[in-house]
């Protein structure tokens, strides 16, 4: 029976915060990700670019649920709104892989090379929201201001989140979104 890479993917990410939170992202290679997972470094490298990748694995998963939330949003819907509708959409994903995130967050905030790589699938994310309410028929600079705007208020609900885990996300996320359209004032 084929196997899906699933299991050794699963493994791979796991070993690999491991090791970084142990050892620290430059102290590590490769083949001690591998070792540690169970597999040999080519295996590794059948799932992943590099030692960076491993540790942004779920961006596909995610920009698959933004990007179908806002094609779906009901046509009356603003900008905004949609920007809410699409990141709401994504709180079952974040919630259950938020012990993970939390790790994988200490990690990045440690490490210049996955910071600029977070900053990096951020920037891809919000094209992939500009091209997708594009597809809406938003003017393309509509399109990307409200998906820039999108995405610094659904950071803002996410490190509130990391901040107080007993908030609920999607009010938080509501939240944020609530402050962006009163920061214009009356």
């Amino acid at each position: 029976m084929p196997r899906d890479g699933s299991q050794a993917r699963t493994r791979l990410r796991a070993a690999a915060l491991e090791l970084y939170r142990e050892r620290g992202y430059d102290e590590t290679t490769t083949a001690q990700i591998a070792t540690r997972a169970g597999v040999t470094e080519r295996t590794y490298f059948r799932h992943f670019a590099d030692k960076r990748e491993v540790l942004f694995d779920g961006e596909a998963e995610l920009r698959a649920i933004l990007v179908n939330a806002v094609a779906t949003a009901p046509d009356r819907l603003a900008p905004l709104p949609v920007m809410v509708r699409a990141f709401t959409a994504v709180v079952p994903l974040l919630i259950a892989n938020r012990s993970v995130a939390q790790q994988r967050a200490e990690v990045i905030a440690v490490t210049p090379a996955l910071q600029e790589r977070a900053y990096a699938k951020t920037a891809a994310l919000i094209d992939a929201l500009t091209d997708a309410l594009t597809a809406r028929g938003i003017t393309r600079p509509t399109a990307r201001l409200t998906a820039q705007v999108g995405m610094a208020a659904f950071e803002r609900a996410n490190r509130a989140w990391a901040d107080t885990p007993a908030h609920d996300l999607t009010t938080l996320i509501a939240q944020a979104a609530d402050e962006v359209l009163t920061l214009g004032g009356t």
